[in-house]
């Protein structure tokens, strides 16, 4: 009788095992197949129009995908190959990187906001609830408005300013430990500051211009994404990425809770700083190429936790994927919706993410604790 139990409980666990494969298959191939209907939408339309048809063979056009001329120009800043047609140069140089910009935002802010739900146990937390987007969002602003000569180095400052937010939440929050609600009041507290700072600094800027693209990038936006913010992105996302997923084991350890954690040996308050600083990081990424993209931080770990559970490995790899797909879409939609008028993509994730911050206020009893 005992053999026949163990075989059945063996048998159930094949079972869920399967059963938790086919929906990570599902949520992967879901999130490219918009991805990749998204992109092939965002190229077609323009001053420029293209068929669909069109449009994915010069996307996935093998002649520019197999060039090192290609490569070197897109990712090195060398000279634009001489021949390229008008199509391939609208396509390659105007319209795909603001695509790869969006995937590389989305996948930041989406992980960095499940780091930072597991670091603090709290569901309500994000990057932009925290104030790390707002402490981002004005050393990125001071950079714009009075030392733009350093903008290759503007995921380096938006770390700083960010990391800089999340200590102030941190030590207000503090009192002989924290709470999910502590925590979030003081992000609301320093965002606030943050952010009235930033718009004081309008006051100060002469050039028009400037201040124009100061106000679209604090709305959020990927209007003048190009070549050179993949550049200033990419490697930081790459070192944040890797380093979320090297750490899946200290973030499983984490989710059981911090006297589990501590009885377990593990150095508590080092570890949550640790990947508290790499979720600074992948934030940062996002905002210095991006600006203040609000919500996604907020409810893709949500849909994937809903979908995949709480394991750190499946949750941050759900996220690598749903963030861009949600976040390429959503700029489909704010280019498309109102056009030729062209919204700011943070608009269309706020409208997206309200309610559905709502929803989860409504469905969840025990709204704040991962």
């Amino acid at each position: 009788m005992v053999q026949v139990f163990d075989r059945l409980a063996k048998l159930r666990a094949e079972a869920s095992d399967r059963y938790a494969t086919s929906k990570f298959a599902v949520l992967v191939v879901g999130s490219l197949a918009v991805l990749l209907g998204s992109t092939i939408l965002q190229v077609s339309f323009g001053s420029y129009p293209l068929t669909l048809g069109e449009a994915w063979r010069t996307v996935f056009d093998a002649e520019m995908l197999f060039s090192l001329d290609v490569w070197r120009w897109a990712l090195l800043g060398a000279e634009v190959p001489e021949w390229l047609s008008p199509r391939q140069i609208v396509v390659w140089n105007l319209r795909l990187p603001r695509i790869l910009v969006g995937v590389l935002v989305g996948a930041n802010l989406a992980v960095a906001g499940a780091l930072f739900q597991i670091v603090t146990r709290n569901e309500l937390a994000s990057p932009y609830i925290l104030g790390v987007s707002d402490g981002a969002g004005l050393v990125v602003l001071l950079t714009l408005t009075a030392f733009y000569d350093l903008m290759p180095f503007l995921p380096v400052f938006a770390a700083l300013g960010g990391g800089l937010a999340f200590l102030l939440v941190y030590a207000i929050a503090w009192k002989n430990g924290t709470s999910p609600v502590r925590l979030v009041l003081a992000g609301v507290v320093v965002g606030t500051v943050f952010g009235s700072v930033q718009r004081a600094l309008f006051f100060f800027i002469d050039d028009l211009g400037i201040a124009m693209a100061a106000q679209a990038w604090l709305s959020g936006t990927l209007m003048n994404a190009g070549w050179q913010e993949v550049r200033i992105a990419l490697p930081f996302t790459v070192l944040s990425m890797v380093l979320a997923f090297a750490v899946t084991q200290e973030l499983d350890v984490l989710l059981l809770g911090e006297d589990r954690a501590d009885s377990l040996g593990m150095p508590v308050e080092k570890v949550r700083f640790a990947i508290a600083g790499i979720g600074v990081l992948s934030t940062a990424a996002a905002i210095a190429v991006a600006g203040l993209i609000g919500f996604v931080g907020l409810i893709v770990p949500h849909m994937v936790r809903n979908i995949l559970g709480s394991d750190s490995k499946p949750l941050l790899t759900g996220c690598l994927f749903l963030g861009p797909a949600l976040l390429v879409s959503a700029d489909v939609g704010a280019r498309l919706a109102l056009s030729p008028v062209q919204l700011p993509v943070g608009v269309i994730t706020g409208i997206v993410g309200g309610p559905y911050f709502l929803y989860l206020m409504r469905k969840k009893e025990n709204l704040g604790e991962v």
